[in-house]
């Protein structure tokens, strides 16, 4: 027996061993009792940072923090701040060194041993950051703030810019309901992840001049936004459309520079001036560089030092070659250029046309999810209909893919935004702007210690990532919706109060719970049609009449006998409270959004996901019918609708699904802003009252020049096929070419409508069993590019 006790001795023993490293390596600095230590001769914005630590603790814990100039007697836990000079003579004082480092610019230092804490910043804006970045790494919760003894951190920015727009106007979903306190409140937030420049928006723009939710007046407010930002050492950027009509007059141009100089008069700080071509205005560039000179001259009559960047966004290539024409005259006045939406060209592309001495800066869109620069891939059509185009939208993986595809090319960001519904992809932005290597899953940890509570880092951190994969790919086979929202369900149960009063964690729960409503509803409604379809399948037997009303009555339980009202009513609570807590505008009726497009997905949550109101429109025109033969054809071809017949084939473009011809192209992954990729789109609101069938509310399409592909193989070599199409409504500018095999016109250019179109395939096109379709926009179109669409395609076997 001695052998065996003598083993198990050994194992316990390391046992022991391992788990009192593991505990070494755990233990903490408790700093609930400690003082702050700083600066005899400490600058105004160093002193905000130190004011911004303490709030910010005392937020967390009730602990309001001392700020002693003096070392405290005693054993008293000290946390020293300030610029790493003066940190240096501190040190040295007590007799400690402050370890080597990095001297870049906003860069800091963070240390700490067994009784106190250091954070060194090689600047102003580095004593920031060195803050932000200690409230990321400390435990705060009621009576309690531990970080780690060992702590060692020497880092600087890799971006220069790092910004987000911040729009106080109506269209914001909840922006312009906000007070000076939490726009305080907000840069604080994004500057605790490294962002140093905001971007803000004079009142005339693309929108109403008012909202019912404005605290201040737009001039006011940002008046007071750009002191904020000032007081914190930050960057302030204007982003100036240019809206009047006739640049090319000089009267326009005198208005504008008497309105812009208005503005630049009242604001205390502004160090950019970024004026987009296009998205909104619409002015020729020769026109458009000639007012920015004026008005560079303009701005530095009220700030010497702020710089000029221009944008060529909504440009046709006609318009699109003269304005690189003028770049390569390098005007001096125009210090960089910015990529942003509707640029019809990529990033690449605009970086080789730019002279090197100009840099580009991004301003990637990240906040909407469809019909915009970064859609979200492979979204389904259920909660494209419902959620919409500004839903709240924490895509981190797919926002890190974005921001390290686009990064080589530029020196920084400042990332449009619409309102606190893109919170999270803000935060990811900002720290991969200042590490590009940093790790989405950690930042998300810390972004749930800062903002949440240290206790629920890791469940909400994958909480963030599993509501990403909610939205990738047919929402009918995605088993992980129902996993997610019991995640958050465990965590509401287990949050304290502070957490659940947290506007981001009320966002978490609105989308836990919108994304199961919808799931469910999408499920029942999906079976329902199933069932009316089959229905109408026996209008033979039953005859028309009865078919038909039997098929209504099935469809109509979608409303009287709906499915998951507990889930609905939860989405209803959230909104509430998140009206409540941040002013987020989740309703027109409600909260007085500006619109169901701008975020005001609770108008939508019961928008249909079958084709339940076009049945209806059909039946209803189907009783007009004069005969029962003629009734049962209508009947006949609604429940074949999607049969191409013997031989034949269907896609359905929209339907993620139903899409095996479709060419894909190079893919998202490589391709997020869609130029090379067919991308799926939909087409309208779909708010209960489209007459068309919900297949035709979604499409796959191409951008600017690029064809849209369908490729089909394994034909009949001795066949004469036809093909039927569906095109949707487009604008009168824009046609549409389909050519087969690269010679074979199948049509020439047409204007798109909402009908369905038939047309002949010539036999030598599928002589050798093989079929290649490429739908041909118009070359050299701008605008937003969406110019091919196609929402059906049947190729039939006569």
């Amino acid at each position: 027996m001695r052998r065996p006790t003598a083993f198990l001795c050994a194992g316990t023993l390391a046992i022991l061993i391992s788990l009192q490293q593991k505990v070494a390596r755990c233990e903490t600095l408790e700093l609930r009792s400690g003082v702050v230590v700083v600066p005899k001769e400490m600058p105004p914005r160093e002193k905000k940072a130190v004011e911004m630590l303490l709030d910010e603790v005392e937020a967390r814990t009730q602990i309001r923090w001392p700020v002693v100039q003096a070392w405290p007697e005693g054993q008293t836990p000290v946390v020293v701040v300030g610029e790493a000079d003066a940190v240096k003579q501190v040190a040295q004082g007590r007799g400690a060194t402050v370890p080597p480092g990095n001297a870049q610019a906003e860069g800091y230092r963070i240390w700490t041993d067994r009784s106190s804490a250091w954070v060194a910043g090689n600047d102003s804006r580095g004593v920031l950051f060195g803050v932000g970045r200690l409230l990321r790494e400390m435990r705060m919760s009621r009576h309690r703030i531990e970080l780690a003894d060992d702590l060692k951190i020497d880092t600087s920015p890799q971006m220069k810019i790092r910004g987000h727009q911040l729009g106080y106007r109506p269209k914001c979903n909840s922006y312009d309901g906000w007070t000076v306190a939490i726009w305080e409140q907000y840069i604080r937030d994004l500057a605790v992840f490294g962002c140093n420049t905001i971007e803000l928006i004079p009142p005339r723009s693309d929108d109403n001049p008012d909202s019912p939710l404005f605290p201040l007046p737009q001039m006011r407010m940002m008046t007071e936004m750009s002191r904020l930002a000032d007081e914190y050492g930050l960057d302030v950027s204007i982003w100036y459309p240019a809206m009047d009509e006739d640049y090319s007059r000089p009267v326009t141009v005198e208005f504008a520079l008497k309105e812009w100089g208005d503005v630049f008069a009242k604001l205390p700080r502004v160090d950019a001036l970024f004026v987009p071509g296009g998205d909104p205005g619409h002015t020729r560039p020769k026109y458009l560089l000639a007012l920015l000179e004026k008005q560079a001259a303009n701005l530095h009559r009220y700030h010497p030092n702020a710089k000029i960047w221009v944008s060529p966004q909504s440009f046709d290539q006609q318009w699109l070659d003269e304005f690189f024409e003028l770049l390569r005259q390098e005007p001096k006045w125009l210090d960089g250029i910015v990529y942003g939406p509707q640029i019809r060209i990529p990033l690449s592309e605009c970086r080789r046309l730019t002279p090197p001495r100009y840099p580009i800066r991004n301003y990637p869109d990240i906040t909407h999810t469809q019909h915009c620069q970064y859609p979200v891939p492979d979204w389904d059509l259920a909660y494209a209909v419902t959620e919409g185009r500004e839903p709240i939208c924490p895509r981190p993986t797919q926002m890190a893919n974005i921001f390290r595809l686009t990064r080589p090319d530029t020196i920084g960001f400042v990332t449009y935004s619409e309102g606190c519904n893109d919170d999270v992809n803000k935060v990811i932005f900002s720290a991969l702007g200042w590490d590009p290597n940093a790790d989405v899953a950690q930042v998300l940890r810390e972004y749930a210690r800062y903002f949440i509570e240290p206790e629920m880092e890791d469940g909400f951190a994958q909480g963030i990532l599993s509501l990403e994969r909610n939205w990738r790919g047919p929402l009918m086979s995605n088993d992980g919706i129902d996993t997610t929202l019991s995640q958050f369900n465990a965590l509401e149960k287990a949050a304290f109060p502070r957490a659940k009063l947290a506007w981001r964690f009320q966002q978490a729960i609105y989308r836990a719970n919108y994304d199961a409503y919808i799931h469910k509803r999408l499920l029942y409604e999906t079976d329902l049609e199933q069932h009316a379809m089959a229905q109408l399948a026996q209008a033979q037997k039953l005859g028309s009449l009865v078919a038909m009303r039997l098929a209504e009555q099935t469809l109509d339980q979608a409303v009287t006998d709906p499915v998951a009202g507990e889930l609905r009513a939860r989405v209803f609570e959230m909104a509430e409270a998140l009206f409540q807590s941040i002013r987020m505008q989740l309703s027109v009726p409600r909260y007085d959004a500006e619109s169901v497009g701008r975020g005001a997905n609770l108008d939508r949550i019961d928008a249909p996901l079958n084709n339940r109101r076009w049945l209806e429109k059909q039946f209803e025109e189907i009783r007009k019918l004069d005969s029962e033969s003629q009734r049962l054809i209508r009947i006949n071809e609604i429940v074949h609708w999607t049969d191409p017949g013997p031989g034949g084939f269907y896609d359905d473009l929209g339907n993620l699904t139903r899409q095996p011809h479709l060419v894909v192209g190079m893919g998202w992954e490589k391709d997020p802003d869609f130029y090379h990729t067919a991308n799926v789109r939909v087409e309208d609101a779909r708010d209960g009252n489209s007459a068309n069938p919900i297949s035709w509310s979604s499409t796959a399409g191409s951008l600017y020049d690029e064809p849209l592909r369908m490729h089909y193989d394994g034909l009949d070599k001795t066949a004469h096929y036809a093909l039927r199409v569906v095109y949707p409504p487009a604008d009168e500018r824009v046609t549409v070419r389909l050519v087969a095999n690269g010679r074979f016109e199948i049509h020439p250019a047409i204007r798109r409508g909402a009908q369905r179109l038939e047309f002949s395939i010539p036999p030598e096109a599928t002589a050798d069993g093989h079929l290649d379709l490429a739908w041909i926009p118009p070359q050299g179109l701008g605008h937003n590019g969406r110019n091919v669409q196609v929402s059906e395609v049947w190729l039939i076997r006569p």
